[in-house]
């Protein structure tokens, strides 16, 4: 059986570590400062033979504004009305406050199934508010702590009756990266469609760029609904929230992750966290989108950004985002261009979209590029087609003969996928130049068509190796006295 559980309460309750608890992880920032949690995070969450979704919410504050802590309260109030059931968290050292009253009477309106937890009630300190939980009238409060793990097992008995009806829900899989090929499946004609993209395994798409690119924007955009928080303020986001939904057919997981700042400015403790978890993301998505802005394109720190992904060897799109604000659109484009084969040799050949996270414009584009740039990470190539061209490249450009020894390239075969990965037999492979490498690189691309994905090639020696080779022995004296004897 699988339910929806929301997790919602005042800022600093615990709710971030009992989601943590929950799932096994630790996926969601915690800090002692309160509001670090601002965006929905959702988990697997596994509470014995339960296994159910948690949303990790904003803390919620009276306010009704359009400030961030505004905007902040009506995604928490929108979680409430998507959960099954609502865990409402209260500070057992603090005891009952104005604010949890007043969010006991919303939650009691909005939720038909609240669940009262007293956290940080282990020990004689959270006695009283245990006690003074009973005054806000949602039924019997659960005592727990969400950081020692106390009280789980009375939250399974809440939640075990009314887990009862609800439908199963699909899980979301880690994607498989950096798959090995069989040298026996390597000539196959393996089925082309395999790797494309279903409910049980979704596209993971990571969303990556520097502080107020528009990348919140633009996910709310694809999956069509105001799922994630935005503003003009830059670094809105702080956890990398993955969502699940259907892009124009294409089942996907869609990260969000924090703006990535030059790490001499970070100074704050919650934003190197943020950083990292939103690098987490990265190692986790299969394609990921760079998104930059048309106004300040190609600074240094976008360059990082997507150098570290290509260095992960994920696949790369480059989105130029706000496209719907630039006037002079085809000269903007060719300057575009220009700078990225220029200043991003490594991903020569990567897709370059615009796109207007604000109006929604260019994103089939986006789309396709994406589909595209996937199909390229998972291409295989069988040996035989393989040989025959590095028989042709060789003929062309002959590999270097240093120290007067040629560099014979006797064999190549696809060793694994997600991204491409290669290996050329050959004799001296400690000697070939990086030059002749970029040459092989960049003609794989080229005649395999396959355009900005990472390239993984290995070169490997051949031939019978002496163990003893470079080993130096000592001889007793007793032993070189008898040899000299013996002549």
């Amino acid at each position: 059986m699988s339910f929806t559980l929301a997790i919602v309460g005042r800022p600093n309750v615990g709710k971030s570590t009992l989601f943590n608890r929950l799932v096994g992880k630790r996926l969601a920032l915690v800090d002692d400062q309160p509001g670090v949690t601002r965006d929905l995070r959702e988990g697997d969450a596994k509470l014995f033979d339960l296994r159910f979704t948690v949303i990790d919410t904003a803390g919620l504050e009276e306010v009704t504004d359009d400030s961030l802590q505004g905007r902040m309260r009506r995604l928490t109030e929108r979680a409430v009305e998507m959960a099954d059931i609502c865990l409402f968290l209260i500070d057992g050292r603090v005891g009952v406050t104005p604010s949890d009253e007043v969010f006991a009477d919303i939650l009691r309106k909005k939720n038909a199934h609240v669940i009262l937890g007293v956290n940080k009630a282990e020990g004689r300190a959270g006695d009283g508010g245990a006690i003074e939980a009973w005054s806000l009238g949602l039924g019997e409060p659960v005592r727990m702590s969400a950081e020692h793990g106390e009280g789980l097992d009375d939250l399974y008995h809440m939640l075990r009756p009314l887990a009862e009806g609800y439908a199963e829900r699909a899980a979301a899989d880690a994607p498989v990266v950096d798959v090995d090929v069989p040298e026996d499946e390597a000539d196959l004609e393996a089925d082309p469609d395999a790797h494309k993209p279903s409910l049980k395994h979704p596209l993971q798409i990571a969303v990556i760029g520097r502080p107020n690119a528009g990348k919140s924007t633009l996910i709310n955009k694809i999956i069509r609904e105001d799922r994630l928080l935005t503003g003009p303020e830059a670094g809105i986001t702080r956890d990398a929230i993955s969502v699940r939904a259907d892009w124009l057919g294409t089942p996907i997981r869609i990260f969000d992750t924090a703006g990535m700042r030059k790490k001499a400015r970070i100074s704050d403790k919650l934003e190197k966290l943020s950083v990292a978890d939103g690098l987490r993301a990265v190692r986790f998505a299969e394609v990921v989108v760079v998104l930059l802005d048309v106004e300040i394109p190609f600074e240094q720190q976008d360059l990082r950004i997507a150098d570290f992904a290509e260095t992960e060897g994920r696949a790369v799109v480059i989105a130029v985002n706000k496209w719907d604000l630039e006037d002079e659109k085809q000269e903007k484009l060719a300057e575009l261009k220009e700078m990225f084969d220029r200043l991003l040799p490594q991903l020569r050949g990567a897709p370059l979209v615009t796109v207007s996270a604000k109006t929604g414009r260019g994103l089939d584009r986006l789309h396709a590029a994406i589909l595209k740039a996937h199909d390229v990470w998972n291409r295989r190539i069988t040996t035989a087609r393989l040989n025959t061209w590095l028989g042709a490249m060789v003929e062309a450009h002959p590999p270097p003969a240093p120290g007067g020894r040629r560099i014979k390239l006797r064999y190549m075969t696809q060793v694994k996928t997600r991204p491409p990965g290669f290996v050329v037999m050959c004799s001296h492979p400690d000697d070939m130049p990086d030059s002749y490498r970029r040459y092989l690189v960049n003609g794989l691309r080229d005649h395999f068509d396959m355009p900005g994905t990472p390239i993984r090639l290995t070169l490997r020696g051949q031939g019978d190796k002496n163990p003893f080779k470079d080993r130096k022995f000592h001889t007793p004296s007793r032993l070189r006295k008898h040899m000299d004897k013996k002549g």
